[in-house]
């Protein structure tokens, strides 16, 4: 009688990690659950831009953030798999060549994303592997939480509030150990060619940011420890380097919101002084999945109007405009210092944000959708729920939006939320010689003014390409055409 082969012997089948947007090793349910017991693990990132289409700026962020995961991954022994192309043939044939048994994968929230993953688990289910999917990207999914008739909240204060009332599980540790699955061909990260070449404009993206797991503990922790105390008071000042400026890290998941939200409940636990900063900076998180839970229920977001009533609203064609804008140099300051900002760093301050996006929705009457797309090829945190949605905020047309009649001034915003012109001098620099008092507005500076600072209007910096008051009226009127059908 021949004896069968020890069963222990025998190797195990590998597991399929497919990483997403989820490139870290702490905090990530699927690769636990997918090394659980030494699982031999196939990691896998499959660039699929048909699904999910990626701007400069993020593709940029996305090669570095996988060089950074592959090098963690090469420390456990296991490789990082690249391939490019439609996901669902690529896992099926890795799948028949390996002989795995069962994919992984954190959720993503986008409605394409959705519609695919559907459909890869029902077809890998039928081909018998085993399918799990976890949550790591929010901290509670869109159909975990409603209001008290089941319905999906369309506004903020009362999400936030429901969303306190919800536990959050503790963060997970990374696993212990990584056990390599059979050697799978791959590609090169060159070959993606995720990176600018001519030009190569991303050597401020360089200067400003270090994608990865290991970039977003980094500056995590120098949020908790230097500026999360002056959050409440210093958030909307531009000048101030007191946000966390962990979007792009949440983004691509290199850290989650789990985590953040544990270690600043453990910084205000430990000190009642920080209870309130504490508080106000997770506020915050919670708006982001707010625009997931909009998204998710509203999946056209991203290209309607979330209040049909704006299908009216009488946008102009203003071209010239639109590049002036692009480019700053509209003849506002606190505008093109933003703009310019986002050029050169691929992020721009949340309060400059809305002034930037309030100037071209009403000032030059410009469609949302058209600045949500610059936005969408120029942030590093470019995420398509928090973009659109906050678009559509400014606009007045999304959920829980600023009413339209809020135009926000651009020279009074400035003078309130830079007071002293740091953040003007910094990005644009033309106009670092004129006073505190006239650098808001310089059309308006006495010409003695203008010569010491060595400038000349419509030479060195441009005259406003719009009269504010004149736009706000402007925009208000074609307002009524919304109203009309309201």
């Amino acid at each position: 009688m021949v004896k069968s082969p020890d069963a222990a012997a025998q190797p195990a089948s590998p597991a399929i990690m497919w990483f997403r947007q989820d490139l870290r090793l702490k905090d990530n349910p699927a690769l636990r659950a997918a090394a659980h017991g030494g699982t031999p693990l196939l990691c896998i990132f499959i660039l699929d831009e048909e699904v999910m289409p990626l701007g400069g700026a993020s593709r940029w962020w996305l090669h570095h953030s996988l060089a950074a995961l592959g090098t963690a991954l090469e420390k456990h022994g296991v490789p990082l798999l690249l391939k490019r192309g439609a996901a669902a043939p690529i896992l099926e044939e890795l799948a028949a060549e390996t002989g795995a048994r069962a994919l992984y994968w954190n959720r993503c929230y986008e409605p394409a994303a959705i519609a695919r993953d559907k459909k890869i688990k029902d077809a890998m289910k039928e081909k018998g592997l085993e399918v799990k999917s976890f949550n790591a990207a929010l901290l509670c999914e869109p159909w975990e939480i409603a209001t008290k008739t089941g319905e999906p909240f369309k506004v903020f204060t009362p999400f936030w509030k429901a969303l306190q009332q919800k536990t959050v599980p503790a963060p997970l540790p990374a696993p212990e150990e990584l056990v390599p699955g059979p050697e799978v061909a791959g590609g090169a990260l060159e070959s993606f060619a995720l990176l600018p070449k001519k030009p190569d404009w991303a050597g401020g993206l360089k200067e400003a940011w270090q994608p990865g797991e290991e970039g977003a503990r980094a500056r995590f922790g120098s949020f908790l420890d230097e500026d999360l105390s002056g959050y409440p008071a210093k958030r909307d000042l531009p000048a101030e380097p007191t946000t966390s400026r962990l979007s792009p890290h949440l983004h691509w998941g290199e850290i989650g919101p789990r985590q953040v939200w544990a270690a600043t409940e453990a910084a205000f636990a430990s000190d009642a002084m920080q209870t309130k900063s504490g508080t106000a900076f997770l506020r915050e998180l919670a708006w982001r999945d707010f625009s997931h839970n909009l998204l998710y229920h509203w999946p056209s977001l991203e290209s309607e109007n979330w209040k049909s009533a704006f299908d009216a609203f009488p946008w102009a064609k203003d071209e010239k405009g639109f590049k002036a804008w692009c480019a700053g140099k509209t003849g506002y300051p606190i505008v093109d210092a933003g703009m310019r900002e986002l050029w050169h760093t691929g992020w721009m301050h949340n309060r400059v944000r809305m002034i930037a996006a309030s100037f071209l929705i009403k000032d030059l009457l410009v469609h949302w959708k058209e600045g949500a797309d610059w936005f969408w090829d120029t942030l590093v945190d470019a995420d398509l729920a928090n973009n659109y949605a906050s678009w559509q905020w400014v606009a007045g047309s999304g959920a829980d939006a600023s009413p339209y009649f809020r135009i926000f001034n651009p020279v009074l915003q400035s003078e309130k939320f830079d007071p002293k012109g740091a953040y003007i001098r910094k990005w644009v620099p033309e106009l670092a010689g004129l006073d505190d008092k006239h650098i808001h507005r310089p059309w308006e500076a006495p010409e003695v003014a203008l010569e010491k600072a060595g400038i000349k209007i419509g030479r060195d910096y441009p005259a406003p390409i719009v009269d504010h008051f004149e736009a706000r009226d402007r925009a208000l009127e074609a307002y009524q055409a919304v109203k009309r059908v309201s």
